[in-house]
């Protein structure tokens, strides 16, 4: 998930050179809901390692 997130930003930054806005605003928007799921779910697996009985 973490990497589609790094597409996306980069997508959106060489969007953003190139001058097309909107499609650099999309990206980014799409990268920066990726990477919050890639931290909810990374923060989830932590505790929930962290809980487990072994």
């Amino acid at each position: 998930m973490l990497h589609y997130a790094v597409v996306f930003f980069v997508i959106a930054i060489i969007a953003a050179i190139l001058g097309f806005g909107n499609i650099a605003a999309g990206a980014a928007g799409i990268a920066k809901i990726l990477f919050y799921v890639f931290l909810v779910l990374a923060v989830l697996s932590i505790l929930s390692g962290m809980f487990r009985k072994k």
